[in-house]
C-alpha cells in the first residue's frame, strides 16, 4: 500500500497546530482568585496569594520567576550549602577584602546598621553562643553551659568583626568570626518576591516566608478589603491570634520566645541569647512584631528588640521611629503595648477597637 507523503505532512502540520491550540487553551485560562503558590524554601515554608485577575500561562510565569528570585537568595546567603556566596565568605583569610554581590552587601550593611542601633542587641556572629545553648544546630544536651565555656564562645562572635564597603560593595572579616543571616535572610527574600512582582504589574498580593509577610492592594478587589495579618500568642499552649492587623503596602516580621525554651532545676532558659551578654533573655516581652515597608528591616529590628525587652526595645522604637507592637506577659494574660509611630500609623480608632495600649515610659524615666 502506497501511503501519500503529502498527506503525512500535513496530517502532521495539523497534529501540531491542534497541539498548539490546546496549548494556548491552556494557558488562557482564567483562574479563580485569589491565586496561591506555595512549598519550601530557606528550611521553611513560602506561600505566595495573588488577588490580580491571573490566567494559568500568567501565573505559571510569575511562579517560576519568584523561585528564581528565591534560588537567587539561597545561592547567596546559605549556610548549608558549600557553593553559597555567605560560606566561601566565611571560609575566605581573615583580613583580605572579599568582592561580594550587590544584595549580600545589602543585607550585610542592614545587619550592621540595626546591630549599630540596638547596641549590639542584634549580631550576625551570635551562632556559636546560640549553639553552646542548644539551639543551633550543633547535637548537645539540654544542659547550662559552665562559664568557662561560655567565655571562650563569647571570644568567637562580635558585629564589629565583619566590615563593610558599601562603595567597593566588598567586605571581610578582622577575626574569625561566622556571619550567619537567618535574622535577616527570610525578610530579604520576602522583599524580593514583593520586588519581582511589583515589576510584573501586580498590585495585590500577600508573600508569607516563614511568617515573615509583605502586602500590596487588596485581597478583595471588589470589596476592596485590605489584607489582615494575625499577631499570635500561645492559648492552651495553642498559637491563637491576639490581633488580626489590616496591612497595606506594608511589611510585618514577628520575633518571639514562647515556642521554643528548656527548663533545668525549674528554671525557663529562652531560646532568645543575648549578644551582649552570651545568656537567655529572662524578661517578660513574648512577642514583637514590627511593621516597616521593608521585611529585612523588620526581620532585623524584631529580633533585636525581642532581644532588648519591653524598656529598652522601646526606647529602640521610639528613637528609631519604628512601628511596633509587643505582646508582653503578665501573670496570666498578655499585654498588648505600641509604639508611638504605630499608634500613629494605624490611629487610634484601631488601637482601641483591638484593645491595643499606647506606650507609657516607667515614671522613674519621665
Amino acid at each position: 500500500m502506497k501511503i501519500n507523503s503529502r498527506w503525512l505532512k500535513c496530517s502532521g502540520l495539523l497534529l501540531i497546530a491542534a497541539g498548539a491550540l490546546m496549548g494556548c487553551s491552556e494557558n488562557d485560562r482564567p483562574l479563580d482568585t485569589p491565586v496561591r503558590f506555595e512549598g519550601g524554601i530557606f528550611g521553611t515554608f513560602y506561600q505566595v496569594t495573588i488577588a490580580d485577575p491571573l490566567t494559568q500561562g500568567e501565573a505559571n510565569a510569575l511562579e517560576e520567576g519568584f523561585l528564581a528570585e528565591l534560588n537567587d537568595v539561597d545561592q547567596a546567603m546559605s549556610t548549608y550549602r558549600d557553593d553559597a556566596e555567605l560560606v566561601v565568605f566565611n571560609d575566605a583569610p581573615l583580613n583580605e577584602w572579599q568582592p561580594l554581590s550587590n544584595e549580600l552587601i545589602e543585607v550585610l550593611a542592614i545587619s550592621h546598621s540595626v546591630s549599630e542601633a540596638s547596641n549590639g542587641a542584634f549580631d550576625i556572629t551570635v551562632g556559636d553562643v546560640v549553639n553552646l545553648w542548644s539551639f543551633g544546630p550543633e547535637a548537645r544536651p539540654e544542659e547550662v553551659p559552665s562559664d568557662a565555656e561560655l567565655s571562650e564562645r563569647m571570644a568567637t562572635i562580635g558585629y564589629d568583626a565583619v566590615e563593610i564597603d558599601t562603595q567597593l560593595m566588598q567586605a571581610r572579616r578582622s577575626r574569625d568570626v561566622f556571619a550567619d543571616l537567618s535574622g535577616v535572610a527570610k525578610g530579604h527574600g520576602t522583599d524580593r518576591v514583593g520586588a519581582y512582582l511589583d515589576q510584573q504589574g501586580i498590585e495585590n498580593y500577600l508573600v508569607n516566608i516563614g511568617g515573615e509577610l509583605i502586602a500590596r492592594g487588596y485581597r478583595d478587589l471588589e470589596e476592596q478589603s485590605p489584607w489582615r495579618v494575625g499577631i499570635e500568642v500561645p492559648h492552651n499552649g495553642v498559637p491563637e491570634a491576639q490581633h488580626v492587623i489590616p496591612l497595606e503596602s506594608m511589611s510585618v516580621a514577628t520575633s518571639g520566645d514562647y515556642r521554643n525554651y528548656f527548663e533545668v532545676d525549674g528554671e525557663r532558659f529562652s531560646h532568645t541569647i543575648d549578644p551582649r551578654t552570651g545568656r537567655p533573655v529572662k524578661h517578660q516581652l513574648a512577642s514583637v512584631s514590627v511593621f516597616h515597608p521593608s521585611n529585612a528591616w523588620a526581620n532585623a529590628w524584631s529580633t533585636a528588640i525581642s532581644v532588648a525587652g519591653s524598656e529598652e526595645g522601646m526606647q529602640m522604637a521610639i528613637e528609631n521611629n519604628l512601628n511596633v507592637l509587643m505582646l508582653v506577659k503578665e501573670n496570666d494574660h498578655w499585654r498588648s503595648v505600641a509604639s508611638p509611630a504605630f499608634v500613629e500609623y494605624f490611629d487610634e480608632a484601631l488601637i482601641d477597637e483591638l484593645g491595643i495600649e499606647a506606650w507609657e515610659a516607667p515614671a522613674a524615666n519621665r
